[in-house]
């Protein structure tokens, strides 16, 4: 599928796939696969920025490469490795059969030996893939400043091979928890949206389009509820992510009412820290009913 025609139609598009997007992050996302920007995506965990590369894969057809960042991640798990194993075998075998043709020995640095990792990937598959560069602010200031420089002409430098430009980009969306701050320049480069956690009627609307066989009333209780556990000091207060969790616990167990029974036999669905979980148990009535 071609970009769509207007933010409208990109919104339509996602709803389809089963991601509500807010006016917003829809003219965020419209115009980065208009002018080919990365999209960075901040805000609390579970709120769907992760969903948001693999919906725009599925709805637009195209493949999703992630790199998944972490402390102390580094150029070669992002970008290729070789193979060393079958490198040392074929020369083994030129050794075996007494051959020395200079021709046959650089090949072990050809194509058929090369490991591609994310970012190679991504700049080959070019426009027919969306790359996530998913929690970017685990990894240290280094690898952000590399990744600023392969996210500015979309080229790789192979020394054994050559440079590996992109044809046409492919959609980039970047992921930041906030656990640290993120240097300015890669902020320049990218389009930016801030995802926050949704209002109680979108979130519903959100619940019942991705769990349409539950009921509505059951889902309006969880909502609120969780909407109650976040005005509470949670460690880590629950995402939309989390909502759909409950959800589809409740669901399972076929419990159609929230209770203090309820919420105390179920809070492992949406509570993850051992001290918010005392700290819930505390409040039990008012989580479950408001009292």
């Amino acid at each position: 599928m071609d970009r769509p025609e207007s933010v409208g139609a990109l919104t339509e598009i996602l709803r389809s796939g089963g991601y509500l997007a807010d006016r917003g992050l829809s003219t965020a996302l419209f115009v980065g696969l208009s002018l080919n920007r990365p999209v960075l995506l901040e805000g609390e965990v579970g709120v769907g920025k992760t969903e948001v590369a693999k919906v725009l894969a599925e709805v637009f057809g195209r493949k999703l490469i992630r790199l998944q960042c972490y402390e102390g991640i580094d150029t070669n798990q992002a970008l290729y490795e070789w193979d060393y194993a079958r490198q040392m075998l074929h020369l083994r075998a030129l050794s075996d059969h007494q051959l020395d043709d200079d021709a046959a020995v650089e090949k072990v640095f050809g194509p058929r030996f090369l490991l591609e990792r994310p970012l190679l990937e991504a700049v080959r598959a070019g426009d027919r893939a969306v790359l996530l560069i998913d929690e970017v602010d685990r990894a240290d200031d280094e690898f952000e400043a590399f990744l600023l420089e392969v996210l500015s002409d979309y080229q790789i430098s192979i020394p054994e091979i050559g440079t590996i430009t992109a044809e046409k980009p492919p959609l980039v969306i970047l992921t930041s928890n906030r656990t640290r701050e993120l240097h300015d320049a890669l902020k320049r480069r990218c389009l930016y949206h801030w995802v926050g956690f949704p209002s109680a009627e979108r979130e519903l609307e959100i619940v019942l389009v991705r769990e349409p066989g539950v009921s509505q009333a059951l889902a309006t209780k969880v909502v609120a509820a969780v909407n109650r556990l976040r005005a509470l000091d949670l460690a880590k207060p629950p995402g939309v992510a989390e909502t759909i969790d409950w959800v589809r616990t409740l669901d399972v167990l076929g419990e159609s009412e929230l209770n203090a029974r309820t919420v105390d036999d179920t809070m492992g669905a949406v509570v993850k820290e051992r001290d918010d979980v005392e700290l819930v148990r505390e409040h039990l009535d008012h989580i479950a009913t408001g009292a």
